[in-house]
């Protein structure tokens, strides 16, 4: 499709990621990356309009990640959502704080997540 928004998923679990892939696929061109290091190194090569970004993974968390985003001015301004396990009142203040968009609780509503996307994509 023409003009398709590009969504970078980050998340070291393959079946998470062919998950966020299945459900957004039709309306998003979704790239993948296992970890936050392939994120970076993704990051360098293409122009993506949002990150769904996990938070616990091996190697550069997402927070580590976000952090990286924010020192650099030509990534600083994608939108991120967290996509993760992680449900408590510190983890979601903490991701407001290093500047994510949203957050999402895995295991999620599929409608909740193209909701999020296109909200956060200024689509809706």
């Amino acid at each position: 499709m023409e003009n398709q928004k590009i969504i970078l998923a980050v998340d070291d679990m393959p079946t998470n990621l062919q998950i966020l892939q299945s459900l957004l696929s039709d309306e998003f061109s979704v790239r993948l990356a296992k970890s936050g290091q392939m994120a970076l190194s993704a990051l360098a090569r293409i122009q993506v309009d949002l990150i769904l970004l996990d938070i616990e993974m091996p190697g550069l968390s997402g927070f580590d990640v976000m952090n990286e985003l924010q020192k650099n001015p030509d990534l600083r301004d994608i939108p991120v959502i967290f996509v993760t396990a992680h449900a408590t009142r510190d983890f979601i203040a903490r991701a407001a704080k290093v500047g994510a968009k949203d957050y999402l609780v895995k295991p999620f509503d599929p409608q909740a997540l193209r909701e999020k996307v296109r909200y956060v994509l200024g689509l809706t």
